[in-house]
């Protein structure tokens, strides 16, 4: 979703960013992903819901390791074309994705819209699971991890650098130097402690439905707590 390279632009135009799972859903896409194959008969359901289960646990704790998890996430789809994956994912917003909606975070996003504001999400989550959904949301663009595709067909693997805890914060910088963006009055959204490198960095960060690590951290250095359930 990359903002048309002949648009120039506006030097009065601020950031908002936001986390995607657990922020602007009332859960988390990927886990969620994982359940919707699992229920649909995609996958050995028993092993593959432990290890998704697990891997989520792993997240919650902060301590991820983003590439086995994205191996593990990517697997399904691996050596399917785009078309043939988006079928799934067609299945997945309609069955799935609207249980997960939240006219809260809508109305938030259209009030930064109102504002001009650039609608940015940046998530952990994959590239496949999440443009759909940051289309939906009508974001400006999306950074997320990107999975690998050769001649048309996912291969399992990703790309570049996961977009998670620190990494969010490399990517955003490319992203900025791409687009000739800065951070001046930037805002960014976010339930987890896995996003305080990001949170630290903006000028106002805000934390929404915080984990508990979070909602420590925001409520002992004065930071906006608010709620989108």
């Amino acid at each position: 979703m990359p903002r048309p390279r002949n648009i120039p632009c506006n030097p009065l135009m601020t950031l908002a960013i936001f986390d995607l799972d657990n922020t602007l859903l009332g859960g988390d896409s990927d886990h969620a992903w994982g359940e919707f194959l699992c229920q649909r008969g995609y996958v050995d359901a028993t092993e593959h819901r432990a290890r998704n289960d697990a891997f989520y646990q792993d997240y919650c704790r902060g301590e991820l390791d983003v590439y086995a998890y994205q191996r593990f996430a990517l697997k399904p789809i691996k050596g399917k074309t785009v078309e043939e994956a988006n079928v799934w994912h067609t299945q997945f917003m309609a069955t799935t994705i609207n249980t997960l909606w939240l006219p809260k975070a809508e109305h938030l996003l259209q009030q930064h819209a109102q504002a001009e504001d650039f609608l940015l999400i940046i998530t952990a989550t994959n590239r496949f699971v999440t443009a759909p959904i940051a289309r939906k949301l009508r974001v400006h663009d999306l950074i997320a991890t990107e999975p690998e595709i050769m001649d048309g067909r996912y291969t399992g693997e990703i790309v570049g650098t996961p977009c998670y805890q620190s990494g969010k914060v490399t990517r955003l910088q490319q992203w900025l130097e791409e687009h000739g963006e800065s951070l001046q009055g930037s805002c960014f959204y976010s339930d987890s402690h896995n996003d305080l490198p990001l949170l630290e960095l903006v000028d106002r960060p805000v934390a929404v439905d915080p984990d508990d690590t979070l909602r420590r951290v925001a409520e002992s250095r004065g930071w906006e707590i608010i709620s989108l359930r």
